[in-house]
């Protein structure tokens, strides 16, 4: 019997939500999460197409398309009303660089919005 990897591979099986959630909550932090926040399908895919058109791997892109920026912004950030935490929170990423992330965006909207600071950590 073949055993199922996850998705991302073995190096980021921390980022399978059960358990993250799981450790996080046994270390006593809090966990949220928002899926209104997440690219559809349609906007991954358009990501993926630029990153096989520029040669790069999903896990070896720097920035995200300027296209995918454009209408994360528009069609998912946008809509919501991101509200400032309440306590020193993170948002947890897979991407070597914040700027290859949507998350990135939601960070830099809510420091621009609310006056958050904001601390991007690298591997390294």
């Amino acid at each position: 019997m073949r055993q199922r990897r996850g998705v991302r591979g073995s190096e980021y099986a921390w980022a399978n939500a059960r358990r993250l959630q799981a450790a996080l909550d046994e270390a006593g932090v809090g966990y949220e999460h928002h899926p209104e926040l997440s690219p559809t399908t349609e906007l991954r895919q358009l990501q993926y197409a630029e990153d096989a058109r520029a040669g790069v791997g999903k896990r070896s892109r720097d920035l995200l398309a300027p296209e995918y920026v454009r209408r994360y912004t528009t069609e998912i950030l946008d809509r919501v009303e991101l509200e400032p935490p309440s306590v020193p929170s993170a948002l947890l990423c897979v991407e070597r660089e914040p700027e290859a992330c949507h998350r990135s965006l939601i960070a830099e909207r809510l420091a621009s919005e609310h006056g958050l600071p904001v601390d991007h950590l690298r591997p390294g």
